[in-house]
């Protein structure tokens, strides 16, 4: 079973702008942070933003003024509204959430990866 689903990615052209969202399936019934990850070829993966339950953010600093990570934890959905795109996005991006357990574990999740292209 999937339990973090991501979609919104594409082609687009420099200083174009796409919006990744990432759905969590209702198994995971109370989230704490949620997170977006890049990875280009032959790099390690990096964080790009992370918000917490409280609606406090984090940016990487090539991205920051550029994207804007939100969530709607209703519908246990994180964004990630990217403009001004630059070539150096391209990479594939990944979600992640954790959350607590009832007894106390924390379960970690990894959507499946949505490709981004910036390229003229």
């Amino acid at each position: 079973q999937v339990q973090l689903v991501e979609s919104g990615g594409g082609l687009v052209q420099p200083g174009g702008s796409l919006r990744l969202s990432c759905a969590a399936s209702r198994v995971i019934f109370s989230i704490n942070v949620m997170r977006w990850y890049r990875q280009a070829p032959g790099k390690e993966r990096e964080l790009v933003a992370g918000i917490t339950s409280g609606g406090s953010t984090n940016y990487a600093g090539s991205v920051k003024g550029r994207f804007t990570i939100s969530r709607d934890n209703a519908k246990n959905t994180v964004y990630l509204q990217m403009n001004s795109l630059k070539p150096e996005d391209t990479a594939v991006y990944y979600c992640y959430a954790d959350s607590n357990t009832y007894t106390g574990r924390l379960n970690i999740y990894w959507g499946q990866g949505t490709q981004v292209i910036v390229s003229s």
